[in-house]
């Protein structure tokens, strides 16, 4: 199909591997020029494509491809299952049962029912693999769903019908014309047409950090996947998908990842210290490797303690099931070899023959093992040897063995991971609902533990709704619209052409859609509001477009954060005309003449400019009005076209106009908030002092009755560079300690000045705890301080794409207050953590305890396998779903931070922990060793192997006493309500009834399978009752101060050394690695866009990328077809 457009997909990939003005040469070799390349593809380059031919656009996605590069597929479930099955622990049990099911049938006196245990273990592991793969599943489909809208939210302005429209970066064809403006991120390979001061950053491809200038006279190739650093420009596109060169390079790389050795693969997955991103690229070996990048942020706050507390709980499960295992062989020894052997030696002789003795370790009592004829002769060697080995010492050491490995898979919570990705993933997708587009996962708890925001002012506290309402014109300060009369006619005229022409043409004003509704501002916001005065000061703004278009203009300068101001020049019959706008004092201080009440130009003496300063610029700033000055000049001879210093001064001022942004309703109060919540809001802003300090004040990030700038609280950028740098223009951190506490408004900043400001926060040593800083941002110079920060914030709506793929979240409403709702996420997040531990823990120690004590003083835990598999899988597995998914309450804002520092476990929670512990263990030896008795039961747990009804009831009080306290873990700040809110969790209360219905079927209907033999009406009342009994214990426990446990009681809290992190990689393998792959498989998980820089810069570095990329368009050359 590709013969249609009289060009193959092959010669425009090989026409985009050139650069330069090799791609130049390469154009006039097989087109001619950009034109007769536009006609081979059959579009224009004025009016693009048309839009309503859908069989035009077929054609072209046949022939050349789509705009997309299709993800490499899932693992199935069956690969997820397997490698669920890799836990060191549930490997041991497996082997355990097996052994256990091949003794019970071989060995064992009762073989119809012995091979049930073993079986049992079998079926609970296969459970617990399922729903670990299960888990597993449902997360990646949540990650692939996140990803799919993530590209789909892409778009991108392009021409089509000769108008500007907005489409997505899926839809993009061949043939395509393109604009391109300041941050955007280039969705496919083409050539450049017409532009203006277009810089792009090819550091993903080359690694070359300098901007590369774009023109068609210096070098027109434009590759996917670079940024926009500058000027705009217009580009027809030429490859899409896998044609593209980033297209190819993912290609390769997607090649080669299945192409891990083994060994490297197995490097990867141990290496979970490192939660930076992988790239994989080919090494010499024709192997893979990973390659990391050296600047990534530190451990999350979350992720850090919870690899503190995993080496502790490793040491404390391990410890117990060692000892458990130790001291049952002991007495097993002890039982039957030392004690038996030394009672063999009790012998009597009569008439009869000989008797020989032995001890039953069952009974605590010498028993007759054998009679000997009076004539036989019975030597001690004899007799010891008849009391060696026996063979069912294996089937009880085997028990032993698989008490041992229980108690370890019972101390170590397998739930804990479990808990941080249903908290995680559940907050994720609420927070979608909430305006929060989260993109790394483990930004979403570390939001939780913020103590600094960086916030803009435009959009994000405000309404980023633009209004002029006030506007300087000959002489005259105007604070409305002004009136035909007010204005000349040809000061309007000038007015509105130097604002139609020096604005990017994607800004545009258009109708309502809806009668009575305001025009929808598309574009740069305050262009649109200058654009809307023009049409009120009667003026049309299109039609001076039509007359002047972007390919008429003979230099523009475009608006950036240095400047300050843009500027664009049209050549006329006479010379030149530069027309200028940006922010007034800049723009005005270049001024030499101002339009007079006349309406022409006077000179400017600096008293004039004085006053216009005092009474125009710094009233409208006073109230909080954005100014902007607009201005031009006329130049007769040619000038420095590259130096912008002497292209713009001179000039004739035409209006300065207020600009209003009103602060959003809502913000004030949530500023409020996150003050009241021990979260610092900062504005960093580009507007002047007055405007910055109005708008402070309005949100009440400074405080209302400050009339001065004591104490450094509010800044401009230059005053503050000045403070925090050296002599030399070196930063120096000592000095910024003295600066940055105190400041809250950063007014004429620079993009500069907020990484500054953010890095210089988070290296400081001032704070006992490290600060933990957010900042927002929307421009492409943003992403170096998104970057810094330790969650980034870009504006979904004004960010530019650049800014988006630095981020860590993206306000899709560009609203302050998701900001807050993102805080308050992020500690619910980190509550619901600890709610699970504080019901988790108590689990473990009760269980581990009992297992301990049972074992030493009967040689047999009271509570089986299966039963402990079961407990364990509930308690991991639904208490996690129950406690993971408590929604957030505005009560989370009424306290500080936790910080870095402070133990995950704090001291109210250890009290929890240590005071049910005690009430629950009290309760389950009292029915241990009291239970016969107490409740007129016929068997004791250790007389039978069979269910009994002693260790039937144990279990199930056991359980009850847990379903309880699950209710009394909801609360971990000492509340005394544990009720409150619990029916806006359907979830938990569904875990709860479906608990204890489960738990019923098996106490009645289990068997041997669990142990159970089923209880009668009362003891499931006791069971009940005691049960019951952990709430009324819980507000006793709440009635106790947290004062009585040793502040030096500190878990989860001291940072982790290499040593004990490997330690712990063995104690604990697969609970902290799931943990630690969350974080992992979320920073994995970026924007298409974002990935493929990495990739491609990483790749680019390799001396065989172009030989490799040569190879597949060899093989590829041969077809006609893509």
């Amino acid at each position: 199909m590709d013969e249609t457009f009289g060009v193959k997909v092959m010669e425009l990939r090989a026409l985009m591997e050139n650069r330069g003005k090799e791609g130049l040469t390469a154009i006039e070799q097989k087109f001619g020029d950009i034109e007769g390349l536009i006609k081979r593809l059959k579009s224009n380059a004025t009016r693009g494509l048309d839009s309503n031919d859908d069989n035009d656009f077929a054609a072209r996605r046949e022939a050349f491809g789509i705009n997309y590069i299709p993800p490499k597929p899932p693992k199935p479930f069956y690969l997820l299952m397997w490698e669920a099955a890799q836990d060191v622990t549930l490997i041991i049990l497996m082997v355990a049962a097996i052994i256990s099911i091949v003794l019970g049938m071989t060995v064992e006196e009762d073989k119809k029912t012995s091979w049930i245990e073993g079986a049992a273990i079998l079926i609970s592991i296969c459970v617990v693999i399922f729903v670990t793969a299960g888990n597993d599943w449902s997360k990646e489909r949540q990650f692939r769903s996140l990803q799919t809208k993530l590209d789909e939210d892409q778009k991108m302005s392009v021409i089509r019908n000769g108008e500007s429209q907005e489409v997505f970066t899926k839809d993009i064809v061949v043939g395509d014309i393109l604009q391109l403006g300041y941050g955007d991120i280039l969705p496919a390979d083409g050539i450049y047409i017409t532009g203006n001061d277009l810089s792009i950053d090819e550091s993903t491809l080359t690694g070359e950090t300098d901007h590369i200038k774009k023109g068609v006279d210096k070098d027109p190739m434009l590759l996917s996947g670079t940024s926009v650093m500058e000027g705009t420009c217009k580009m027809v596109v030429t490859a899409v998908g896998p044609n593209s060169q980033a297209g190819i390079i993912v290609s390769l790389i997607e090649g080669e990842e299945e192409d891990f050795s083994e060994e490297d693969s197995e490097t990867e997955e141990n290496d979970d210290d490192d939660d930076g991103e992988g790239v994989t690229v080919a090494n010499g070996n024709g192997k893979a490797k990973v390659v990391r990048p050296s600047n990534k942020k530190e451990k999350s706050v979350l992720q850090g303690k919870l690899t503190r507390l995993a080496i502790q709980i490793g040491y404390f499960g391990t410890a117990a099931a060692v000892l458990t295992i130790f001291v049952l062989v002991i007495k097993f020894c002890a039982n039957n070899f030392i004690v038996g052997k030394l009672a063999c030696r009790i012998s009597s002789a009569n008439d009869q023959g000989v008797t020989v003795y032995h001890w039953d370790h069952k009974n605590h009592d010498l028993e007759s093992c054998q009679t000997a004829n009076t004539n036989a002769s019975i030597s001690n060697h004899e007799i010891l040897r008849f009391k060696g080995w026996e063979k069912e010492y294996v089937s009880e050491l085997l028990e032993f063995f698989i008490i041992g490995v229980t108690v370890l898979v019972v101390a170590v919570p397998e739930g804990l991971p479990l808990a941080v990705t249903i908290s995680l993933a559940y907050s994720v997708r609420k927070m979608m609902t909430d305006n929060n587009l989260v993109r790394h996962l483990d930004a979403c708890e570390t939001m939780g533990n913020a103590t600094a925001i960086c916030s803009d002012k435009t959009g994000t506290l405000t309404t980023n709704r633009m209004t002029v309402v006030q506007s300087f014109f000959q002489g005259k300060l105007i604070k409305n619209t002004p009136s035909n009369d007010m204005v000349e006619k040809h000061v309007r005229e000038v007015f509105s052409n130097s604002v139609a022409i020096n604005s990017n043409y994607a800004s545009k004003v258009l109708p309502p859609k809806v009668a009575g509704n305001l025009p929808s501002h598309i574009g740069n916001k305050t262009e649109c509001a200058l654009l809307q005065f023009c049409g009120e000061l009667g003026q049309d703004y299109e039609e001076i477009r039509k007359e002047y278009t972007e390919e008429t203009f003979f230099k523009v300068f475009t608006f950036n954060s240095k400047r300050k101001c843009m500027a664009t020049v049209l050549k006329t019959e006479t010379g030149y005309r530069l027309y200028a706008k940006g922010a007034a004092e800049v723009v005005l201080g270049k001024c030499d003449y101002i339009l007079s009440e006349d309406g022409q130009p006077t000179k400017l003496n600096p008293a004039t400019y004085d006053r216009l300063v005092s009474e125009v610029i710094e009233a409208m700033a006073g109230e909080a009005l954005r100014t902007i000055c607009v201005a031009y000049r006329d130049i007769e001879d040619s000038l420095d076209w590259d130096d912008e210093d002497v292209c713009i001064k001179h000039m004739t001022c035409i209006s300065i106009v207020g600009i209003e942004d009103p602060v959003r309703t809502e913000v004030p109060d949530a500023i409020k908030s996150c003050q009241r919540a021990g979260v610092c809001v900062r504005m960093v802003t580009g507007d002047n002092l007055i405007t910055a300090r109005s708008i402070a004040r309005k949100c009440y990030i400074l405080p209302q009755t400050h009339d001065t700038d004591e104490g450094n609280h509010i800044l401009e950028g230059s005053a503050f560079r000045k403070l925090v740098h050296d002599d030399n223009g070196t930063f120096n951190q000592e000095k910024f300690d003295m600066v940055w506490e105190s400041l809250r408004v950063l007014a004429r900043s620079s993009p500069a000045d907020k990484y500054t400001l953010v890095t210089g926060i988070i290296n400081s040593k001032l704070s006992k705890n490290r600060e933990v800083v957010a900042v927002t941002g929307d421009g492409t110079n943003d992403a170096p301080a998104l970057k810094a920060a330790d969650v980034g914030f870009a504006m979904g709506i004004a960010g530019t794409e650049v800014a988006k793929n630095a981020s860590d979240i993206i306000l899709t409403d560009d609203n302050f207050t998701s900001i807050v709702k993102a805080v308050m996420w992020g500690r619910n997040v980190y509550d619901s953590i600890s709610k699970f531990l504080q019901f988790q823990l108590t689990v473990n120690v009760v269980a581990v305890m009992l297992c301990f004590i049972g074992s030493c003083a009967h040689g047999a835990s009271p509570l089986r396998a299966v039963p402990m598999l079961w407990v364990n899988l509930i308690m991991d597995t639904f208490a996690s779903l129950a406690l993971a998914t408590e929604p957030p309450t505005p009560d989370l804002l009424n306290r500080k931070p936790y910080g870095r520092t402070k133990p995950l476990i704090s001291r109210t929670m250890l009290k929890n922990i240590v005071g049910h512990s005690f009430y629950q263990l009290t309760i389950m030896l009292v029915i241990l060793f009291y239970g016969k008795p107490l409740f007129h039961l016929d068997l004791w747990v250790y007389e039978s192997k069979a269910p009994t009804t002693h260790g039937t009831l144990l279990f199930n009080v056991f359980v009850f006493m847990q379903i309880f306290n699950e209710i009394n873990s909801r609360k971990v700040h000492g509340e005394r309500n544990v009720f409150s809110g619990i029916f806006n969790n359907y979830i938990f209360v569904a875990v709860i009834i479906g608990t204890i219905i489960v738990q019923g079927f098996i106490i009645q209907y289990g068997g041997i399978a669990f142990s159970s033999s089923g209880l009668s009406w009362k003891l499931w009342l006791v069971s009940l009752g005691i049960g019951f009994s952990e709430l009324i214990w819980g507000q006793v426990i709440a009635t106790i101060p947290k004062s009585v446990i040793p502040t030096g009681l500190r878990f989860g809290s001291q940072p982790v050394t290499a040593e004990e992190a490997n330690q712990a990689r063995m104690l604990w393998m697969r609970s902290l690695k799931r943990v630690q792959h969350q974080i992992r498989v979320a920073n994995a998980f970026k924007q298409a866009g974002h990935e493929r820089h990495r990739r491609l810069s990483l790749l680019a570095e390799d001396p065989r990328y172009r030989a490799a990329l040569s190879k597949s368009n060899e093989k590829l050359g041969d077809s006609t077809h893509v």
